[in-house]
């Protein structure tokens, strides 16, 4: 059987390189031609995997309700994150995902009507929305790209967050491998017709860092990655599993930092440490513990001066 702690360890690390290799695989080509071609080889890699196992990918009679809804996940959430890249740091694209968990809150007493909040829940969430302020105010000092890129993952986090409670309204229990494959099934279409309207042809060149990034994605960010979350959510409770929005983001501006070069503001990185403390505040850990993830961010500081992101056409 395997690790529990492997696969925790597995879903942390690959969320936090994600964002640098969503930038990657734009690249020299479209960031809709890079995401509908990611989703493709996964699902062509999902299918294959299903063939070789001999399983069928619908069992229930609704299994193709909760594909389509988890669809919503990927079509038009990962469009508009990919877009977002071109404009913001990956670390800012992680920290602004992290936020998921209240978006997610707010959406459970809409669609649930269940409250999540108590007074401690209500004061994190009260500081999460002032280092967001903070965050905004920086980007828009950089021009009205860096704006585009933080409200875009903003409306994918609600996304992310609507597909999420309507699962859960949903129920069930599948197997995540059936469960990543029926989504990408349900997805992969609209991807690649919206691929055809905007586009409709493939790039000449491509740059081996692109191919890499793309194949990346594909096997891990994608199949393996939404498999071992499927996975630890059966093994772990919800609020161990939710500690991932806090470590992510702090990982993905160190990866951001020293693999790419990319630098953060102080302001960007007081924002960012006002984030880390609302998700450590929400999740209930004490003041010390978020203070030592919390301090990690600040490495940030460390990188090459930062340029305002590059008009995109």
């Amino acid at each position: 059987m395997m690790s529990v702690l492997m696969a925790y360890l597995g879903v942390v690390l690959i969320w936090a390189t994600t964002p640098l290799a969503i930038q990657w695989s734009s690249g020299g080509i479209s960031f809709m031609a890079a995401v509908s071609l990611r989703m493709l080889v996964a699902l062509v890699i999902g299918l294959s995997l299903l063939g070789l196992l001999r399983r069928n990918l619908f069992c229930e009679a609704n299994d193709w309700q909760r594909y389509g809804v988890a669809a919503l996940g990927i079509f038009p959430n990962m469009p508009l994150v990919y877009w977002s890249a071109q404009f913001i740091p990956s670390g800012l694209i992680a920290l602004i995902m992290g936020l998921s968990p209240f978006i997610t809150g707010v959406m459970s007493m809409l669609l649930l009507r269940e409250n999540p909040f108590n007074g401690r829940r209500i004061a994190a969430l009260a500081i999460a929305l002032a280092g967001l302020a903070v965050i905004y105010t920086d980007q828009l000092s950089l021009g009205d790209k860096a704006v585009y890129g933080v409200s875009g993952m903003l409306l994918s986090c609600f996304f992310f967050s609507f597909c999420s409670v309507w699962l859960k309204r949903l129920g069930g229990n599948i197997d995540p491998l059936r469960q990543t494959t029926g989504t990408l099934l349900m997805s992969v279409p609209a991807l690649l017709v919206s691929w055809w309207l905007l586009e409709g042809s493939w790039p000449q060149h491509w740059s081996s860092r692109t191919v890499l990034s793309i194949g990346y994605l594909s096997l891990f960010g994608s199949m393996l990655g939404f498999s071992l979350y499927f996975y630890i959510l059966r093994h772990l409770s919800v609020n161990t599993v939710s500690l991932t929005y806090l470590i992510t983001p702090v990982l993905a501006i160190c990866v951001g930092v020293f693999v790419a070069g990319e630098q953060v503001s102080a302001q960007l990185l007081g924002g960012a440490a006002m984030v880390v403390l609302s998700l450590g505040l929400y999740q209930g850990l004490s003041p010390q513990v978020i203070a030592r993830i919390a301090r990690i961010a600040r490495i940030g500081s460390r990188g090459p001066r930062r340029r305002p992101a590059a008009d995109v056409d």
